[in-house]
């Protein structure tokens, strides 16, 4: 089997090396562009229309013919689209980096087991705190005690990093260190089954309703801690591409050309943790933007090469997730649709077609 059969079988590129090519940076032009048009639409499209001219002007910091824009504009509408461009770019990068680590094109953050640890760790503070009113958890999610819930969700992320980071230290095998990723989830998934048959029901509704995803309710104190960590989490993945560039070749070659495998892969899983990690305590369990926001990526920019391939990543994942918010806020629905379902119906249909499309290459 040939080096090109063999990385298309596992889902990485089709070309034997990576190269550098024009289309991919003409690319990231253009979705830059796509990413600014989208985050104006975010923030101009919701349940109260605001109109594109009074948008612009408070985004520019001028008087808007409508006195409540700046306020709506402001205080909801920014922070929710720029919380869903760095959501979207975080889970873009961090699933490009482990499909590249595992060469496997079903492979994104959260198959390590990171949303469900973050998602046990924020059950296990609903079930301690269940003596009070049922009412708590919501005003934790959206109100001062909002930092309960991001430091719960981030200690059980980081707690089953932590075991993923131990076992590889023995496991050399990236297909069964990602196979006990999935086992580690699996263990948080019903642990948090568990928890939400003794606590009480109310609050069990709204940690469900806290699972389905969302952009909403985040505030400038809350992007002040989640750019900073997505912004390092998004330089390292960014320094790291001549090592993802080897790695498309298999560990072999990689080591080959002198890239120290245990040390890059430490780097990808942590890196790729974070950001996941931070994106899932602020926004909930995002689906399936880290697993075909990838293979968006590829289809756009051409090449294999992480150089061109990763900014690529990062600003079609923004883009996607900035769509997916303006779906999910359009002025003439009842309420607010759950982020996870506009995303599954955005994100299935592509790894569908890259699966028929790999067996039809491999056929």
């Amino acid at each position: 089997m040939t080096t090109t059969s063999r990385l298309a079988r596992h889902g990485g590129p089709a070309r034997a090396l990576p190269r550098p090519d024009p289309r991919g940076w003409g690319a990231v032009v253009l979705l830059a562009v796509a990413a600014v048009g989208a985050l104006v639409l975010a923030v101009a499209v919701g349940p109260v229309v605001v109109s594109p001219a009074d948008t612009v002007a408070v985004l520019l910091g001028l008087t808007p013919a409508d006195p409540t824009a700046p306020v709506l504009i402001g205080s909801v509408r920014v922070p929710r689209a720029l919380t869903a461009a760095l959501a979207g770019a975080a889970l873009g990068v961090a699933g490009l980096q482990l499909q590249t680590l595992f060469r496997n094109p079903l492979a994104e953050p959260y198959v390590l087991g990171v949303s469900a640890g973050a998602s046990l760790g924020v059950a296990l503070a609903v079930a301690g705190t269940a003596g009070g009113s049922a009412g708590t958890f919501t005003a934790g999610v959206v109100g001062a005690g909002r930092a309960g819930t991001v430091v719960a969700a981030a200690v059980g992320a980081g707690f089953v990093l932590g075991v993923v980071l131990l076992l590889s230290r023995w496991v050399r095998s990236g297909i069964v260190l990602l196979i006990v990723g999935v086992m580690l989830g699996s263990l948080a998934t019903a642990g948090v089954s568990l928890l939400l048959t003794v606590i009480d029901p109310q609050r069990a509704q709204q940690f469900i309703a806290w699972g389905l995803g969302s952009f909403s309710g985040t505030t400038g104190a809350d992007l002040a801690v989640l750019a900073p960590v997505v912004g390092v989490g998004l330089l390292v993945a960014l320094a790291g591409t001549k090592s993802l560039n080897a790695l498309l070749l298999g560990e072999d070659y990689a080591r080959s050309v002198g890239v120290r495998i245990g040390r890059v892969r430490l780097v990808i899983l942590v890196s790729s943790a974070v950001l996941a990690g931070a994106v899932t305590a602020f926004c909930g369990p995002v689906a399936f933007l880290g697993m075909a926001v990838p293979h968006l990526a590829r289809l756009a920019a051409g090449t294999s090469d992480h150089r061109v391939l990763l900014p690529v990543a990062l600003l079609t994942g923004a883009l996607v997730a900035l769509v997916c918010a303006v779906a999910a806020h359009l002025p003439w629905l009842a309420g607010p649709i759950p982020v996870n379902v506009i995303t599954s119906v955005v994100g299935a249909p592509v790894v569908i077609a890259v699966l028929i499309r790999s067996r039809v290459v491999n056929a």
